[in-house]
């Protein structure tokens, strides 16, 4: 009798649950799981982008960004260059551009160019925010409610999935008989109810795993003060300098000495120099260039500048080892040269990306993909399935008390 109560309580909640936040819950899993392919699928409707002549990159950095410079010089919002990403798998070169002016509380236009890797040719441009998978991107994260709290709200509904998923397991698993009972698909003679109890079950564990990591990205400051709890995270740098017009190294320079620094390693993508905002550009040096989508920001390297002590702005370059694949990043002082000591991630900045590419579906095969893919398609399955059992249980009770008072004698 108390498990069949305790079942009846999961089952309720679990109900109440889905119904109550089916509308919300619906958009924000086909959005994220429309996310997991969105290169792919931007490679399918824009071939132009993707249309290299090779693998190799055969002209130095300077050039890509010149280029890239070119490609968005006409823009009014003085796009300025934040990274360039080297070539994988026969993909183009990317460099990101972000606009030099933001406006307090909006988003940033970000700009990324994409250029063939043997002649450096432009192929295409995307600013990421006007894209289908932008809108969708701000949608998954916030509702694009940013001002409303709405990433809070997503991480709440993030909550609800997560019990979801964990109920349905017990309300699956089979009163009398094996754990093999439930498996079997006439576990009942509609359709609706074994296809909403089969599909549960093989994508519960994953649909719970998305859920909780999601919930971890949604409140980000309460995440990190809970990771470098109980692991090692590294600061956070300067993410939202102002790119500088000119630079002291060349990309390519600031590269050779990152190489230098670790000889075993392939370059990835450099974060051109950041500085304060407000503070001016030097008229000194080489051009940079412009970034975007990708740029992460550029962390100070510590060494301090001619200029009442300040830090000195400084390329990061983030490399790959060639024994173990472990990305590290070297601090290239853009006044100096000086390759700062090279940074390798902590503890809890391994487990934080982990938990990213947990929920995105990336860095983890194809099979991980496609099955992240699927937790954004079912729960729209599990609402519809769900709600028809629901409305054809309450047309059951109310045909059985009909058929009770016709019986009850007249008094």
């Amino acid at each position: 009798m108390r498990a069949a109560s305790l079942r009846r309580l999961w089952l309720n909640i679990h109900l109440w649950i889905g119904l109550g936040l089916a509308l919300l819950l619906i958009p924000i899993s086909i959005s994220g799981g429309l996310l997991v392919f969105q290169d792919d699928i931007d490679a399918l409707l824009n071939p132009q982008r993707y249309a290299v002549t090779g693998s190799e990159m055969a002209r130095p950095a300077a050039d890509y960004l010149a280029k890239a410079a070119d490609a968005v010089a006409k823009d009014p919002a003085d796009l300025r260059s934040l990274s360039l990403r080297f070539p994988n798998e026969g993909g183009p070169v990317r460099v990101t551009t972000r606009a030099a002016t933001i406006t307090p509380g909006a988003r940033p236009r970000v700009v990324t160019v994409f250029l063939d890797p043997p002649t450096a040719n432009v192929l295409g441009t995307m600013e990421y925010g006007a894209t289908v998978f932008g809108s969708l991107h701000v949608f998954h994260e916030n509702l694009m409610l940013r001002d409303y709290s709405g990433r809070q709200i997503v991480g709440w509904a993030g909550v609800g999935m997560l019990i979801l998923s964990l109920t349905g397991i017990w309300i699956w698993w089979p009163r009398n008989g094996g754990f093999l009972k439930g498996l079997r698909w006439t576990r009942s003679s509609l359709f609706t109810f074994n296809l909403h109890s089969m599909l549960g079950f093989w994508i519960s564990i994953p649909l719970a795993a998305v859920s909780l990591t999601g919930i971890y990205l949604s409140f980000p400051q309460t995440a990190r003060d809970l990771m470098s709890s109980v692991a090692t995270v590294t600061p956070r740098g300067n993410i939202n300098g102002e790119a500088l017009r000119q630079t002291a190294l060349t990309a390519d320079r600031a590269v050779e000495i990152a190489r230098q620094a670790e000889p075993n390693a392939r370059p990835v993508v450099v974060f051109l120099p950041l500085q304060q905002r407000g503070e001016g550009n030097r008229a000194e040096g080489n051009r940079g260039g412009e970034g975007g989508r990708n740029a992460q920001g550029n962390r100070e390297a510590g060494g301090r500048g001619a200029e009442g002590g300040r830090p000195s702005p400084s390329w990061r370059v983030q490399l790959t080892r060639a024994d173990n694949s472990q990305n590290v990043t070297v601090m290239v002082d853009d006044r100096t040269g000086h390759a700062a000591p090279t940074i390798v991630p902590q503890s809890g900045d391994s487990a934080a990306s982990w938990i990213r590419w947990i929920h995105e579906g990336t860095h983890s095969g194809p099979v991980w993909a496609f099955i992240v893919f699927l937790t954004g398609v079912f729960p729209t399955i599990f609402a519809v399935t769900g709600t028809i059992m629901w409305l054809r249980k309450r047309a059951g009770k109310r045909s059985l008390k009909q058929s009770a008072a016709q019986l009850r004698p007249a008094e």
